[in-house]
């Protein structure tokens, strides 16, 4: 585990073919379920805006500050998480999930 630091949690999402709107539907429960858990302390969500075109075929990502990684496996579990994470699994070709300490 890390030491008492602050996590950034990063999501990217390849949308399965055929998932029209599954991108506004997941910033929608994003907006919900995850801003209101206990340790989270900010909450990006959207498509790339990025102008170098180095997405590796990723549509979509999701940003989350923790004030730790206690905060952060606490959230794992959460059911507000699981709803999300669920959505996500349910509708996407590819996620990636990569954890910073910050």
């Amino acid at each position: 585990m890390w030491p008492m630091t602050q996590v950034v949690h990063v999501v990217l999402v390849e949308w399965a073919e055929g998932r029209d709107g599954a991108a506004e539907e997941a910033e929608g429960l994003v907006d919900q379920h995850l801003r209101g858990i206990p340790g989270v302390l900010s909450v990006d969500r959207g498509p790339s805006v990025s102008t170098e075109g180095l997405e590796s075929g990723f549509d979509w990502a999701l940003v989350i500050r923790f004030e730790s990684a206690d905060a952060v496996a606490a959230y794992l579990p959460h059911p507000d998480h699981v709803v999300v994470g669920r959505y996500l699994g349910d509708n996407s070709a590819r996620v990636v999930v990569f954890d910073v300490a910050s």
